[in-house]
Order: C-alpha cells, then sequence, then structure tokens
C-alpha cells in the first residue's frame, strides 16, 4: 500500500494527487501538439473540479497559472496568457502603512483634535464660536463614554486649552450641559424598552397570566374531579 507520506508532496493539495499524476504524465511527452492537447484537457478538469472559482475574475488564466505552479513551472506548452515565473509568487506584498500620530487623549479620537485645528483656522464670529461650544459638549459626552461616574467641567476646558494650544476659549457665559441630561437619553431609551417590550414577549406574559387564572379557576372549582367522592 502506498502512503501520502511516502509520495512526492503536492504543490496544491486541492486539486488531488490525481491531477498532480497527468500533469506529471504530460511533462513526460515528447510531442509539443500533445502535451498542448494534454494541457487542455487538464485544465478542464481543473475547472470542474474547482467549480467555485468560475465566479473569480479570469477564471481560465487562474487555472493555467495553478497549472504551471503544479509543474514546478517546467511545463513547456502553447498557454493563451503569459507563464508565469517562480518569482511571480514569491514577491512580498508591499507593506501597508500606518498611522503614526499619537493621539493626546484616546477617549476623544482623533476626530476632535481634528476638529480642534479647524477651529483653531477659523475667523473669529458666532460660526467659531458655535463649533467650540459644540466641541466641548461633544467632548463631556466621550469624556462620559469613557468615565460613566462624573466629569469636572472645568478638566474639558483644561482639554480644549491644551489641545488648541491655548488658542481656544470658551465664553465666560457658557454652560455645560448637565451630566445627567446628557445619560439621561440612554437611560430613557431602556426604560422605555421596559415599559414597552417586544410582541412577542407580551403575548408569552399574556398567555402565562390566562392559564395562572384558569387554573385557579379549576382549582376553586374543585377541577375536573369535583363530583369525585372519597371514602367508600
Amino acid at each position: 500500500m502506498d502512503y501520502n507520506t511516502q509520495q512526492p508532496k503536492l504543490l496544491m493539495s486541492e486539486y488531488g494527487r490525481n491531477i498532480q499524476k497527468m500533469i506529471d504524465y504530460a511533462l513526460a511527452l515528447n510531442d509539443r501538439d500533445e502535451r498542448n492537447r494534454a494541457a487542455q484537457a487538464i485544465i478542464s478538469i481543473m475547472g470542474q473540479l474547482n467549480p467555485h472559482l468560475r465566479d473569480v475574475t479570469d477564471f481560465k488564466h487562474k487555472l493555467w497559472d495553478h497549472l504551471f505552479i503544479i509543474s514546478d513551472f517546467k511545463f513547456d506548452v502553447d498557454s493563451p496568457y503569459p507563464k508565469p515565473t517562480p518569482e511571480t509568487f514569491q514577491t512580498k506584498p508591499e507593506r501597508v502603512s500606518y498611522p503614526s500620530r499619537d493621539i493626546r487623549y484616546k477617549h476623544y479620537g482623533k476626530a476632535v483634535e481634528a476638529l480642534i485645528r479647524k477651529a483653531v483656522e477659523m475667523e473669529d464670529g458666532d460660526m467659531k464660536t458655535a463649533l467650540v461650544e459644540q466641541l466641548a459638549h461633544m467632548m463631556k459626552r466621550f469624556y462620559l463614554t469613557w468615565n460613566r461616574d462624573s466629569v469636572n467641567d472645568e478638566l474639558i476646558v483644561q482639554h480644549i486649552m491644551e489641545l488648541s494650544k491655548g488658542k481656544l476659549k470658551l465664553a465666560d457665559n457658557f454652560r455645560f450641559k448637565y451630566t445627567n441630561d446628557i445619560l439621561g437619553k440612554a437611560a430613557n431609551f431602556n426604560q422605555r424598552s421596559n415599559d414597552n417590550p417586544p410582541k412577542q414577549f407580551k403575548k408569552s406574559n399574556n398567555f402565562q397570566k390566562n392559564n395562572f387564572q384558569k387554573n385557579n379557576n379549576r382549582n376553586n372549582n374543585g377541577g375536573k374531579y369535583k363530583n369525585f367522592k372519597g371514602g367508600k
């Protein structure tokens, strides 16, 4: 018995050993025309073994590339596509560049820092004042998602000064939204969810209530055995 461990390694195991044997047989053919016919037949069988590749762009091109890979790039046939080389599949992909800029306060994120830089560049006026005030409310809300207990409004003002390098300042009469007002939306949503449960839960609760009432009435009336008399 031949074991797989005793046979040559499969270069593409998804096609199986029979395809590799067919390609090895075709490699030994001396007549080029006969090799071309064998290659076309092998390509047809490879397509049948992997029908999912039909949805891939350039389906035939991929099959021919796989044919050359399985032959260890030794198959000398007339391919309708350029013959690949080992270097084509050994080239490492280009390194993906990731942003290396540090975020001063991660709970605010990069978007808040970008908005602060934009506000610094704006000319003084109502638009700039409104943007800074909205930023202050936004930063307080983001801070509360990180620390649900409380937040000092003076701390938000300090962070705005730090991130803007002292170029942004809130008006003296500006007032932050109360913490309960910011967190109240989530609390109100949860309360509404409890007050208005989904229909399937309403139906289940009504069914249990009605079923309990029926059992209670049956017990009070003696149930189905109310005419049964004990004793002799």
